[in-house]
Formats: structure tokens, C-alpha cells, sequence
């Protein structure tokens, strides 16, 4: 049985697939829009609702390195490695290992920062086209220190911004209250960054932008992919777990974490992980906030979003199959009682999502190496939602023939 032909088939439909089909199908484009489960079900339902456009850093900078030790020896530290996941594991991190090379950091940091510096420059074009400005709020972000010593600890990071030209502000004592006066005071030291800006309610944004694919003429279908069928010209049909088949003259892949098995049956591999990430979503926290906090010592983020304040963060390594472990959430919540004393839980759903990591920290956005009329998008980290919007413009400029930008060489999919 055969779906309706669409020239273009966007696999993936979370905040990055969703703006893709968006883009292609608003410049004329006819694009069916492919997905296992509805559309935002995946990690973007989940994410702590920021624009981070500061947090582009390779994860394998030295800085991460000094206390990766003592994080995975705590049992309640922000980074668990499952045991029996290791093995599986070893080939990434050692694609990990290279990435923390200065030189290589250096690279890696520069095509993090390209992606960054345009975000709101693609970002506002997409939200006022579909009037949707209103999901973007106008408060920053508040980086937490509890004294000099621990944020010269996070120095590193400081100094990689001043490199590029990223807005901050360094605040003590009762500055930090008076932005924020939830907050301990036994934080004396914060860095405001007044562009990592949240979204009202992220999987909103993204039922939202489906709405607008939509009443452009796109097209959705709900199923798993399972296969390929091939010509000369590259893919010609996308088979799906229910026998259906889907026929395509172009293909993007950009199915989070789940893309690798993806493209896998195309026999093209790239390293791609899940970093596991869990959120407690909070409906009667008892506080009020403007600004979400990001406490780097403790490795936990609080972004009120979603009608309500979300707890999230840390980093579990355990594969796509594995089955929750909501201590990680509820640990979380321990960390962020610490800067916000007076926060109650109650009104309580705990979530675990699957942020799709590549070693470098940088995405894939390009065409296939193997398959001529293939594309792919993945690989943003814990940066779906910050490089969405410029991801649908770079990724739809390369389908249709024109020259993006940006230079694509380090997001290429064979770089690895």
C-alpha cells in the first residue's frame, strides 16, 4: 500500500524536522512530513525551553575534563554512564577523546559560534512570518556562583564568549536578588546572559509551526521507517513498519537520536548518541520567575515554561532502549531547591527524553556522502531549539540548490 507521492519527505517531526517542512513547504516546495509519534513527541516536548546561543562549547573542553572524574564517581553527580553501556559506548568516546585536541577545540568552538551569532537573526524571521513572537520571552538567563572560586572553575567558559562577542554581564550580591529574589543568598556571584531567552511552552512552538506546515499545503504521516527502496537516483521510497510505503524524490533525515538507526539502512553511519535528559515539570512551584538559572557547579537548569517552572538537566548515557530511571529528576529537583529555597513540588510530572549527541558537539547538516538525493540534520545536542530556526534555513537552501549563508564544510556528515 502507497502513501500520496510528495517530491520531498522530512523525516522527523520534533522542533528541527517541523522547521525544516515548514521552510521547504513556504517556498513552494510539496514536503510530507514522516514521523513514528505525533508531531513534538520526542525530546523537543521535553527541553528546558532556551535559546542558549551562549552554550555552542564543545562538551570536550578542558574544563569539562577537570571535573568529569569526580561527576561520574557521585552517584547522584550530573553524568551517569550505565555499566553494561560501555562497550557500546567505547567507539564514541574515543571520537570524544580526539574532539578534545586545542586545536580541534578551537575549530569546533568556531562552528558552534557561526550557528550561534545568526539565531536571532533566523529565529525572529520565523516567528513573525507565523505570529508566533508572542513564545519568545524577553528575560535572559542568570549563570549561578556560589563564591570567586567556583566561577573561576567556569572561567573558561566566560573567556570563550568574550572571544566570539557574546553579550553578558558579570553581577554580585544583591544585583542577583533583585533580578531574581527567589534565589539563595548563598550565591554571590552570576553572569547574566540577556540572549539566552526561553519559549513560553516548546512543544506548543512546535504543534504550533506544524499548524502553519500545514496551511502551506504540508502533509504529515505517523510511521516508523524500516527501509528504503533505491534506483539510480538515489532513494525512491521510504518503506514504514506497517507496509505502507512512501515514494520521495528528495529525502532530509532528521530524526533526533533515532536518526543513526535511520540511516544505518542506508548503510551511511554516523556516531550519534542519546544523552539522556530528564525534566521535572512543576504546575504550583510556589515561586515566581522571570529568569531561567543555570547553576554550572551542580549542573542543573530551571527555565519556567510550559504554565509552570521545569527542573532539568543532567547526562545519562544508556542507550535509546533503556527504560527511565526517574531519580535522575528527582535529584534534579534536590539540586534546584539549593539556589531556590522556597520551591514547593507539587502539581509533579517527571519526563526523560533523547537529546541526539554527536563526539564533536557539532551537528550534521548537509547531504548524504552515499546517496545522492539525501540530506541530513542532526546531532544538536542540548541546542535543538537554539539552532532550529537556523538549521530550516541553511538545510533548506542546500536542498533547493542555494548557496547558504554559512560555510557547511564542518557540519558535513562525513567528517568523522
Amino acid at each position: 500500500m502507497s502513501v500520496n507521492k510528495a517530491p520531498l519527505v522530512v523525516v522527523g517531526a520534533g522542533i528541527i524536522g517541523v522547521v525544516i517542512a515548514y521552510e521547504l513547504q513556504r517556498r513552494g516546495q510539496a514536503v510530507l512530513l514522516v514521523d513514528k509519534a505525533a508531531p513534538g513527541m520526542g525530546a523537543s516536548y521535553g527541553n528546558m525551553a532556551s535559546i542558549a546561543v551562549t552554550e555552542f562549547m564543545p562538551a570536550s573542553r578542558p574544563g569539562i575534563w577537570a571535573q568529569m572524574p569526580k561527576w561520574l564517581l557521585d552517584p547522584e553527580g550530573p553524568v551517569r554512564i550505565r555499566p553494561g553501556y560501555l562497550p557500546k559506548l567505547a567507539p564514541w568516546f574515543l571520537r570524544f577523546l580526539a574532539a578534545s585536541r586545542p586545536s580541534k577545540l578551537r575549530e569546533l568552538e568556531a562552528a558552534g559560534a557561526a550557528l550561534c551569532g545568526r539565531v536571532y537573526e533566523d529565529l525572529d524571521v520565523l516567528l513573525k512570518e507565523t505570529g508566533l513572537t508572542h513564545m519568545l520571552t524577553a528575560d535572559g538567563c542568570l549563570s549561578l556562583y556560589t563564591d570567586e572560586a567556583e566561577f573561576r572553575v567556569d572561567r573558561e567558559h566566560i573567556d570563550i564568549l568574550e572571544r566570539f562577542g557574546f553579550r553578558h554581564e558579570i553581577l554580585g550580591g544583591n544585583a542577583i536578588r533583585d533580578l531574581e529574589p527567589a534565589l539563595t543568598t548563598k550565591v554571590g556571584k552570576a553572569v547574566l546572559f540577556p540572549d539566552n531567552r526561553s519559549i513560553t511552552d516548546p512543544y506548543k512552538l512546535v504543534t504550533a509551526l506544524t499548524e502553519k506546515f500545514q496551511a502551506f499545503g504540508g502533509s504529515i504521516v505517523e510511521g516508523d521507517v524500516v527501509g528504503f527502496e533505491q534506483n539510480e537516483a538515489g532513494v525512491s521510497a521510504l518503506r514504514l513498519a506497517d507496509g505502507r510505503s512512501v515514494a520521495a524524490d528528495k529525502v532530509v533525515l532528521a530524526a533526533g537520536a533515532f536518526t543513526a538507526r535511520v540511516s544505518a539502512l542506508l548503510r551511511e553511519h554516523i556516531p550519534l548518541e542519546t544523552e539522556r535528559g530528564y525534566h521535572t515539570q512543576i504546575m504550583e512551584p510556589g515561586i515566581s520567575m522571570r529568569h531561567s538559572i543555570i547553576w554550572p557547579a551542580r549542573a542543573f537548569m530551571v527555565t519556567p515554561t510550559a504554565g509552570g517552572i521545569r527542573v532539568g538537566g543532567t547526562v545519562e548515557m544508556a542507550g535509546l532502549d533503556a527504560p527511565p530511571d526517574y531519580r535522575r529528576a528527582k535529584i534534579l529537583v534536590k539540586r534546584a531547591r539549593e539556589a531556590l529555597p522556597e520551591l514547593k513540588a507539587e502539581g509533579v510530572t517527571e519526563w526523560m527524553g533523547h537529546r541526539p549527541a554527536l563526539p564533536d558537539t557539532v551537528p550534521v547538516m548537509g547531504p548524504s556522502a552515499k546517496r545522492r538525493n539525501v540530506w541530513y540534520a542532526t546531532g544538536h545536542g542540548h541546542l535543538g531549539l537554539t539552532y532550529a530556526a537556523t538549521t530550516g534555513r541553511l538545510m533548506a537552501d542546500l536542498v533547493m540548490g542555494v548557496q547558504p549563508p554559512v560555510d557547511m564544510k564542518p557540519y558535513r556528515v562525513d567528517r568523522f
